[in-house]
């Protein structure tokens, strides 16, 4: 007996969706939340932009996700909230959820799992910043966190380093809350953000903006007082004499995301080294039968409408899943993609409609991107510009280019002279 056909670890943007999916698909269907309420770091995006693939809206990040809460309450569909899942056991035909609550541990017994437990933010020590350990250096959600949600400054004259979207959308919150945003420092030639969101978030507030630069030490007892800026070589190693010290009382860091993927790791998924989310079929179910993944926790999207879709291909595959054999083949790419997901194809599924996501490596011109199955051509698009910050997606019916489980699948991108 199960006590779900779906259990879907996360409610955010991505675990929502599965859930509405899944139910609409005819699977009865748990979300578990760890947070006190649904919604993920959407909480604490008050700041608009969202939406607009999907509703044709400019909404703010809790009207976004607001949406999909409605829609799940609508369905009466299950939500277990302030509960941590502790680990995961298969079973012959499912899964058993262990999880700790206010009410104690629970097991939970589930057909299948749609993993959708989001991201976490890299820190100061994980960039290899040297000095003290003063209060006064965050992530650029947990300054989000202390403006937005809890109403208090975190600042009044700082220091941003790394151009990731939610640090420039943070030098622009706390120029417009009285702050003196003293620059963002990117140790990359190229913005790391959304185009758009280097425009809007600092060329209109006139916060400038430090190509080549990164922060090298921290200094302050119990609070910080400055920081030490180097410029950086083409190897990104700080040179010598550049060193500058800029007095502020915070540092805060948006240099990157890294996918949840702990808890796939503990039941034997196996995981892609490009994108620190797990490998996937055309249907998002991972290496282990019954074990789908979806949103940032497969790969770190820079739309919320992406993360929303594939939570939404995720819960409708969950809740389809049929144990069977598979005949998977793998994607290739070459050297010029930083990812693309899915990485592999089960030939036993239906790929009339796979979709892809995919990020250049640096920074390309007129490129075009050609699919070559045993080396012949059989599907090519024209791009005028790929940048890293932003990601591309492409439908694709996989079905009618004859792929085997011999063949050598493989995605190429070709720079124009």
């Amino acid at each position: 007996m199960f006590d779900y056909d779906v259990t879907v670890i996360g409610g955010g943007p991505a675990g929502l969706a599965a859930a509405i999916s899944a139910h609409d698909n005819g699977a009865k269907a748990l979300v578990i939340e760890r947070e006190e309420r649904l919604g993920g770091m959407l909480k604490q995006c008050i700041h608009d932009g969202f939406g607009l693939s999907r509703f044709g809206e400019r909404l703010a990040g809790p009207e976004y996700v607001e949406r999909f809460m409605t829609e799940l309450y609508k369905r009466n569909i299950d939500a277990m909230l302030r509960t941590f899942v502790t680990r995961v056991e298969k079973l012959p035909d499912g899964f058993c959820v262990v999880t700790v609550n206010g009410e104690g541990l629970k097991k939970i017994y589930t057909k299948t799992l749609v993993l959708a437990t989001g991201c976490r933010e890299r820190t100061a020590k994980q960039v290899f910043i040297h000095g003290t350990r003063p209060a006064g250096v965050f992530t650029a959600g947990t300054a989000q966190h202390f403006t937005n949600r809890l109403g208090v400054m975190p600042t009044k004259r700082c220091v941003i380093l790394g151009s990731g979207d939610i640090g420039l959308i943070m030098a622009r919150r706390l120029t417009l809350e009285g702050a003196e945003v003293l620059g963002v420092y990117e140790i990359n030639p190229t913005p790391s953000g959304l185009t758009r969101n280097i425009h809007q978030c600092l060329y209109d507030y006139d916060i400038p903006l430090y190509l080549s630069h990164t922060v090298t030490r921290v200094f302050g007892a119990d609070r910080l007082e400055a920081v030490e800026i180097c410029e950086v070589d083409e190897n990104l190693r700080p040179i010598k004499g550049t060193e500058k010290r800029v007095e502020c009382d915070a540092l805060i860091v948006s240099v990157g995301l890294i996918p949840e993927n702990e808890l796939a790791e503990s039941i034997g998924v196996s995981l892609d080294g490009h994108t620190g989310g797990p490998v996937c079929d055309g249907q998002l179910m991972t290496s282990v039968p019954g074990v789908f993944s979806c949103g940032n926790a497969l790969h770190v999207n820079d739309l919320v409408d992406f993360v929303s879709a594939s939570g939404e291909e995720a819960g409708k595959n969950a809740a389809l899943f049929a144990a069977k054999s598979q005949r998977r083949v793998n994607i290739n790419i070459g050297g010029e993609f930083l990812y693309l997901v899915p990485q592999q194809l089960d030939l036993e599924a239906d790929n009339s409609k796979i979709t892809f996501y995919f990020r250049s490596k640096k920074v390309l011109g007129k490129s075009t991107l050609r699919l070559k199955v045993d080396g012949a051509e059989v599907w090519k698009r024209r791009y005028p510009l790929l940048r890293p910050p932003e990601m591309q997606q492409l439908v694709l019916d996989m079905n009618k280019f004859g792929i085997s489980e011999s063949s050598d699948v493989r995605f190429e991108i070709e720079v124009a002279e």
